[in-house]
């Protein structure tokens, strides 16, 4: 059985925005609606669980009555990602095999995507989306920089899928601030991650001018 953590716990400060990025409407759906409608298209039993900031529970529950979303669980977002996760671990249920942890500021993640993620996932037992970095590349230390090769370098997005067990065992470390992802709390634990070739379309949205091409994509 599959589960899908959609991590939401952010406040939206950088979107200057009432509500978090998360909650705004695009074309008249809140854009964690959109996430949640892609994995439930992909596997109607799919396990799903949104890490969320207790200040909007009120309002999720106004939002999943709206557009009819049932069997959602919704835990506690914490301080940092990685605390976020950890409390949605939790509530994963026993005959969970694979987890994917998904930004639920990306609602243009393409079904494809999604199933090749989780595929890999059970193959590899950690699996990432990524995409190719198209623009040149410099690195930064305090006196220079230089040009590095565009080549070795990948972006990464979300979902990011795991066998439960190495994603349990890994959330058992103590917090680390080099922890930016799902991802590098596997590896830290010593699992190698397998890639999985993501899509373009897969924006996060963080700014306002974010939203301007999510609309355009999502119409």
């Amino acid at each position: 059985m599959y589960a899908v953590i959609i991590v939401a716990g952010g406040t939206g400060s950088r979107m200057n925005n009432e509500l978090p990025k998360q909650l705004i409407e695009i074309n008249n759906k809140p854009i964690i609606v959109y996430s949640i409608e892609k994995f439930i298209s992909i596997n109607k039993n799919i396990q799903v669980i949104i890490s969320l900031h207790s200040d909007y529970f009120d309002l999720f529950e106004k939002i999943k009555s709206c557009f009819n979303l049932k069997n959602i669980q919704v835990v506690q977002g914490g301080s940092t990602r990685y605390q976020s996760v950890k409390n949605a671990l939790t509530a994963l249920n026993g005959n969970v095999t694979i987890v994917g942890v998904h930004d639920a500021a990306r609602p243009l993640v393409s079904l494809q995507t999604i199933k090749k993620t989780f595929a890999d996932a059970q193959q590899h037992g950690a699996a990432i989306p990524v995409i190719d970095v198209n623009e040149s590349l410099r690195e930064v230390n305090e006196n220079n920089s230089k040009a590095v090769d565009r080549s070795k370098f990948k972006i990464v997005q979300t979902p990011q899928c795991f066998k439960k067990e190495i994603l349990l065992s890994a959330y058992n470390m103590p917090y680390n601030l080099l922890f930016t992802d799902d991802a590098s709390v596997v590896e830290k634990n010593g699992h190698a991650i397998f890639l999985t070739q993501g899509n373009k379309e897969n924006i996060k949205i963080t700014y306002p001018q974010d939203l301007v091409l999510a609309k355009l994509l999502l119409k």
